[in-house]
C-alpha cells in the first residue's frame, strides 16, 4: 500500500523552519543515547517529522532514566554522549531536514547523592547564606533555625550516627556525605551539628520541617530561583549557546507554574533566544481557562487539545452510568472517605494533601499571612480553580472567595486577598504552593480515586464531566488557529498515565457501560479484592493494555503505584505489605481482548484521535512509538527505550496492505506528517464541516481551507447499533477532493460510501 505521499528529505545544511511541522519526542538515558537518537534520524525523516524533542540533556543524576534531576547546567550529559555527541545528533538531524527540540527545567534541580554532584547546593550547604550560591534557592532560613534540612537519611537510627571525616572536611553519615562550616571541625559533635549550616534528618521529617521549596513533593528536587538575573543567566548559558549556534531550535518548558513570576521569565528567555525559537510551555490549563495572552511563547505542550480529543470519544451518558455504577459497587459513597462524586473526590485529596503532604509548604505561607489570616490562606488555595493565579494577572475568581469564605471567613479570605495584591513575594509563594497543590491532589491523587472511566483520569482532563461535545471541539479548534497557531498538540507523552491506545480501548466502555459487570470480559472477577476502587481500576488497565508484551508484570507495577498515589489502603511512605501482596490477584492471567464488535469501536477510536491530532490546528507531537499502534501505562512504563517500525513503514511505501490496526495507524500518521511537512500551506485556517441525516452528530468533520478535509467517526458502536450510516452525508466544499487510495470526490458525499473502509478519512483538494 503506497501511502500516497512522496518522501522529501533536504540537503545537508537547510533551514529548519522556525515553527516545526511537528516533532517528535523521544526518552533519553543510559539506555538511550544521542548515539541511538542518530541512528534513528533516517527513519524519523522518512517518517514525515520535521524536528526531534529531545528530554532533559543537561548533566544529572547518575543514572537518572529521565534527565529532569539536573545537577550541572554548565554541561551536557555525559552517559547520553556529551556535548560531542549531542552536536553530532543534531548535524544528523540537519542533514535529514530535522531540528531539534530542548526539554529545559527552569524550576528545579537535584538534591544528589553524593550532595558534592550539585555544586552550587554543596557550597550553600558549606557557607550558609553569604555563600554566592545562596541566591540560587528558596531557602527559610528563619523557619529552619539557621539551618537547611536535610531529609536525606534513611531512618533514625542513621541520623544519630554521624561522624567527622576532618582530613576530608566532611560530615559522614552513612553513604551520605556533607561538607563541613569552615573552622567547625575540631568541635565536640554536638556542637558541630549545631554549628553548620543544615540538619541532616530522617526523610520523614520533609512533610513538617522542609524549609526550601522544592518540586511538588519530592524533597530530592530543590526549586531555583531563576527570577534572579544572575541565576538566569548561569543556569541558561549552556542552552543559550545550543541556540545561538544553531544546534537547537525550539525549546520546551518544564513546568512553567513552578516559577515565581512565569511571564517575566519567558520574557527574558525570548530577549535571549531570539524570535527564531519556538518555545512551548508545559502548562495545565482548566478547561475554561485561557493561556495568558501577554506570554511571548507560542502556546502550551498540548495537554489542553489531549482533553479535547479524548473527549469527542467519550459518551456522556455511558460515562454518567459508569459513574453511578462506580458508587454503588464501593467505589463512592459508603468506601473509605466518602467520596460520592468526583467534586467530592477531589475536595477531600486537595484538603488532605495541603494539610499533610505539603505542610511545611502551608505553614510558611500562614506563618508570612499572620494568624488572623491563617484559615483564609487555607481555604483559599483549597477552593481556587486553576493551578495557579499569576502575578498581575487576573485574580481569584468570586466563587472561589465565597467558597473558601464559607470555611475560612470573609475577613480571613478578604485579608488574604489584599496581602497577595500588595506583597509580591508573597503572592509568588502563594501561586507556586497552588500548582504543586493542584497537581499532587488531582493528578498524583484524586485521578487515582476516582475510576469509572480510566480514561477520563489524565492530566488536564476533568473526570467528572469527561465529554467534549463536536460544537466544543470545533470552537476549541477555531479559537487556537486564531490565538496560538504554533502550539503544541499531543495524545501520549511521558507523563500520561495511559498511552493514547490504551485510552481509546478504555473510552469504548463509555459506549458500552454494562461490560464493567460482565467479568468474562474484563478478566477480574467480583470479590477478587477488598477494594473495588483498585479491582475497578484493574479491569480497565487490562482492557486497555490487551495482549501486550509482559502484560502482567506491567499491569501489577502500575496497580501498586495506583494503590499508593491512592493513599488509601496503603502509601509510599507508609506501605501496607499485606495489602499489597493480594494486588497481583487483580492481574488477570489470561490477556483481556475485546470482541469483535468492540475491537472495531476502539479501532475507529484510535484512528479517529490520530487523524483529529494530524489535522487540527497547532503542532504535533508524536510520542516514541506512537506512530504504530503503542501500549502504554503510567511511567516508569512509558519511558521505556523507543521501539521504531522501521521495516513496517518501509513495507507500506514498497506497496504492502496495513493489514492490521498498528499499519493503519501508522500510514495515517505518516500521510499527514509528510502532509504537514511538504505542503504546510494546508495546515492553515479551520471550518467545521456539518454532516445531514439520521447519524450526523456520529460525524466529526472539518476543513482546512487551503484544501484539506478531515472526517472522523464519533461513538462508532452506538452509530452500528442504531442502523448505521444509513443516508448521512457529507457537504464537501468546492473541488475535487482526492483521497488516498485514489478515489476522487466532489460535491455531497454519502458517509456510508466514503466511509466504508475505515473510520477516517483525509481528502485533498485537487
Amino acid at each position: 500500500m503506497s501511502l500516497g505521499y512522496s518522501i522529501s528529505q533536504s540537503e545537508s545544511g537547510v533551514q529548519t523552519p522556525v515553527v516545526p511541522a511537528s516533532t517528535y519526542r523521544v526518552q533519553l538515558g543510559p539506555r538511550f543515547t544521542f548515539a541511538a537518537a542518530e541512528a534513528a534520524v533516517p527513519y524519523l525523516s522518512s517518517l514525515g517529522v520535521s524536528h526531534l524533542h529531545l528530554s532533559p540533556v543537561l548533566e544529572a543524576v547518575p543514572g537518572s532514566e529521565h534527565g529532569y534531576d539536573v545537577t550541572d547546567h554548565a554541561r551536557v550529559r555525559a552517559e547520553l554522549g556529551g556535548e560531542r555527541g549531542l552536536r553530532a545528533l543534531a548535524a544528523a538531524g540537519r542533514a535529514h531536514g530535522l531540528g531539534l527540540v530542548l526539554d529545559i527545567v527552569p524550576n528545579h534541580m537535584a538534591v544528589p547523592e553524593p550532595l558534592r554532584l550539585n555544586r552550587p547546593l554543596w557550597e550553600v550547604l558549606r557557607e550558609g547564606p553569604r555563600s554566592p550560591y545562596a541566591r540560587w534557592f528558596d531557602i527559610d532560613w528563619e523557619g529552619g533555625g539557621g539551618q537547611v534540612l536535610l531529609p536525606v537519611l534513611g531512618g533514625e537510627e542513621e541520623a544519630r550516627e554521624g561522624r567527622v571525616d576532618r582530613a576530608a572536611g566532611v560530615l559522614r553519615y552513612g553513604v551520605h556525605e556533607f561538607p563541613l562550616r569552615a573552622g567547625t571541625a575540631s568541635l565536640p559533635m554536638p556542637e558541630l551539628l549545631a554549628a553548620q549550616w543544615y540538619r541532616a534528618a530522617w526523610w520523614r521529617e520533609a512533610r513538617t520541617g522542609l524549609n526550601y521549596r522544592r518540586f511538588f513533593t519530592i524533597s530530592d528536587l530543590i526549586g531555583v530561583r531563576v527570577e534572579d538575573p544572575a541565576v538566569f543567566a548561569a543556569t541558561h548559558a549552556k542552552v543559550l549557546q545550543l541556540v545561538r549556534d544553531g544546534v537547537v531550535s525550539g525549546l520546551r518548558i518544564d513546568h512553567v507554574d513552578g516559577l515565581a513570576d512565569p511571564e517575566r521569565y519567558l520574557r527574558r528567555l525570548r530577549a535571549a533566544t531570539g524570535d527564531g525559537c519556538w518555545v512551548v510551555v508545559e502548562k495545565i490549563l482548566a478547561r475554561r481557562e485561557r493561556l495568558p495572552s501577554s506570554w511571548p511563547v507560542a502556546g502550551t505542550t498540548g495537554y489542553d487539545a489531549l482533553h479535547r480529543i479524548d473527549g469527542v470519544f467519550t459518551d456522556p451518558a455511558g460515562a454518567g452510568r459508569l459513574a453511578r455504577a462506580y458508587g454503588e459497587t464501593g467505589g463512592g459513597p459508603g468506601s473509605r472517605g466518602s467520596w460520592g462524586s468526583w467534586e467530592e473526590t477531589a475536595a477531600a485529596a486537595t484538603r488532605e494533601v495541603l494539610t499533610v503532604d505539603l505542610a511545611a509548604e502551608l505553614t510558611l505561607l500562614e506563618r508570612w499571612a499572620g494568624a488572623e489570616l491563617a484559615s483564609g490562606v487555607r481555604e483559599l488555595l483549597i477552593a481556587m480553580p486553576v493551578y495557579r493565579p499569576y502575578p498581575g494577572g487576573p485574580g481569584p475568581s468570586a466563587r472561589t472567595l465565597e467558597r473558601a469564605a464559607e470555611r475560612a471567613g470573609a475577613r480571613a479570605v478578604d485579608g488574604v486577598r489584599d496581602l497577595l495584591l500588595r506583597d509580591p513575594a508573597f503572592a509568588a509563594r502563594f501561586a507556586q504552593t497552588s500548582a504543586a497543590l493542584r497537581a499532587k491532589s488531582l493528578e498524583d491523587r484524586a485521578f487515582y480515586r476516582w475510576a469509572p472511566l480510566l480514561s477520563a483520569t489524565e492530566v488536564g482532563g476533568e473526570p467528572g464531566d469527561p465529554a467534549v461535545s463536536a460544537a466544543e471541539f470545533h470552537a476549541y479548534c477555531a479559537e487556537l488557529e486564531r490565538d496560538w497557531p504554533a502550539s503544541g498538540t499531543v495524545l501520549s507523552t511521558h507523563d500520561t498515565k495511559r498511552s493514547a491506545d490504551v485510552r481509546a480501548r478504555i473510552a469504548v466502555l463509555s459506549q458500552v457501560p454494562e461490560v464493567m459487570g460482565v467479568p468474562e470480559l474484563t478478566g477480574v472477577a467480583d470479590g477478587a479484592s477488598a477494594d473495588p476502587r483498585l479491582a475497578w481500576a484493574a479491569r480497565q488497565s487490562a482492557l486497555g493494555l490487551g495482549a501486550a508484551p509482559e502484560r502482567e508484570s506491567r499491569l501489577a507495577a502500575a496497580l501498586l503505584k495506583a494503590a499508593r498515589e491512592a493513599g488509601v489502603h496503603t502509601s509510599w511512605t507508609d506501605p501496607d505489605e499485606e495489602y499489597e501482596a493480594r494486588i497481583a490477584d487483580l492481574v488477570p492471567r489470561e490477556a483481556v481482548e475485546l470482541p469483535p464488535e468492540l475491537a472495531e469501536a476502539a479501532r475507529a477510536n484510535v484512528l479517529g484521535m490520530t487523524l483529529l491530532h494530524l489535522a487540527m490546528p497547532g503542532v504535533p507531537e508524536v510520542y516514541q512509538g506512537a506512530e504504530y499502534e503503542y501500549r502504554a501505562l503510567v511511567d516508569p512504563d512509558n519511558r521505556r527505550p523507543a521501539e521504531f517500525p522501521r521495516e513496517a513503514l518501509a513495507a507500506l511505501d514498497a506497496g504492502a496492505a496495513a493489514a492490521d490496526l498498528a499499519r493503519e495507524k501508522l500510514a495515517l500518521t505518516a500521510g499527514l506528517l509528510r502532509l504537514r511537512r511538504d505542503r504546510p500551506g494546508l495546515f492553515t485556517g479551520y471550518a467545521p464541516l456539518s454532516a445531514r441525516g439520521p447519524a450526523a452528530g456520529h460525524c466529526l468533520a472539518f476543513t482546512r481551507p487551503p484544501g484539506l478535509v478531515a472526517v472522523a467517526t464519533r461513538l462508532s458502536h452506538r452509530l452500528a447499533a442504531s442502523g448505521g450510516w444509513r443516508d448521512t452525508a457529507l457537504d464537501l466544499p468546492p473541488g475535487r477532493w482526492g483521497a488516498v487510495g485514489g478515489a476522487a470526490y466532489e460535491g455531497r458525499v454519502a458517509l456510508a460510501e466514503l466511509l466504508e473502509r475505515q473510520p477516517v478519512a483525509v481528502l485533498v483538494r485537487g
